[in-house]
């Protein structure tokens, strides 16, 4: 009997061995960019005060018509899961995807459900990386280089940093084995400040068109998949010219025959809602609605699968 057991346990050992041993394959590697509503201000927390905590995450998941879509993101005892298969670095902040990677630490932005919605995909390890910082232009802050004029000074912190985190993977991610990258895709939510003046939506789609080639050259992926959320705001009741503007422009960038099958625009504004069911009136940031932020990334990770997957 001691044998058995023991012969066992040797060929149990020799299992792990040879699995630790065995290549890893290359992490699958995502970049995420924008604005304060990419940095994420999706509510967390249930507030009573505030329309009795509806449009919160906490609310969904508890709320019978709602709980099955959003149970994945829960665990039995009523914590958050953390996926140990998606790693997420946010200007610092890292660890495995769970809430709490939004603006503040009790919020979440799209990475949130775009992560659960990739790391379902993919069998391999994936990695987002956030750069995101509130109040930016496209047209000043995150001028791509082909635009002319000065390039922006966060489109250069916003390389500079994804290249910082991938030459750091094995110091940030201690279960990061040296298998190597590759940079999967890229996804894009901002706008508000570039809606604020009739000129500056008026080059927002050039810009935009210039983004995506002067990003792909610089990570050297000239096929690099690329999904958009236009900016939604207001819903589908928005009539501000300049709001229609971007709407229409971001719209447009995916429909350009240079991007055929590599480039798709999510429509958000079906995603939004009234502050009266949402935890604030701030309709520039969603009103902080979690459900917003959810579907936005959701469809956001649907998008980038079918063009990385179009099977």
């Amino acid at each position: 009997m001691f044998r058995r057991c023991l012969a066992a346990l040797t060929a149990c050992l020799l299992i792990t061995n040879l699995l630790d041993a065995a290549p890893r394959k290359p992490i699958k590697v995502f970049i995420l960019a924008g604005q304060s509503n990419m940095e994420g201000h999706g509510t967390v927390n249930a507030n009573s005060a505030r329309n009795n905590g509806k449009g919160s995450l906490e609310y969904l998941v508890n709320n019978s018509d709602t709980a099955a879509q959003y149970q994945h993101t829960v665990n039995s005892d009523g914590t958050w899961v953390k996926r140990d298969d998606v790693w997420i670095e946010y200007l610092g902040r890292k660890g495995n995807l769970s809430v709490g990677f939004g603006a503040r630490d009790h919020l979440f932005g799209p990475e949130f459900q775009f992560g659960h919605v990739v790391g379902d995909h993919f069998k391999e390890q994936v990695l987002i990386i956030k750069t995101a910082w509130g109040g930016k232009s496209l047209a000043g802050d995150f001028r791509p280089p082909s635009s002319g004029g000065v390039t922006g000074p966060f489109f250069t912190e916003m390389v500079s940093h994804v290249k910082q985190v991938l030459n750091d993977l094995e110091k940030l991610f201690p279960d990061y084995r040296g298998q190597g990258y590759s940079i999967e895709g890229f996804g894009w939510h901002q706008g508000w400040n570039d809606g604020l003046k009739h000129d500056t939506v008026a080059e927002y789609e050039s810009n935009l068109v210039n983004l995506i080639h002067d990003l792909r050259k610089t990570f050297e992926t000239p096929q690099m998949p690329v999904v958009i959320a236009n900016s939604g705001f207001g819903g589908k009741n928005q009539k501000i010219d300049r709001r229609l503007g971007i709407i229409h422009a971001q719209l447009n960038v995916a429909k350009r025959s240079e991007f055929k099958n590599s480039v798709i625009t999510v429509e958000t504004r079906p995603f939004f809602r009234p502050a009266e069911i949402s935890p604030s009136r701030q309709g520039y940031h969603w009103n902080h609605n979690a459900e917003t932020h959810f579907l936005i990334g959701d469809h956001m990770g649907k998008a980038m699968v079918k063009l990385i997957s179009p099977e």
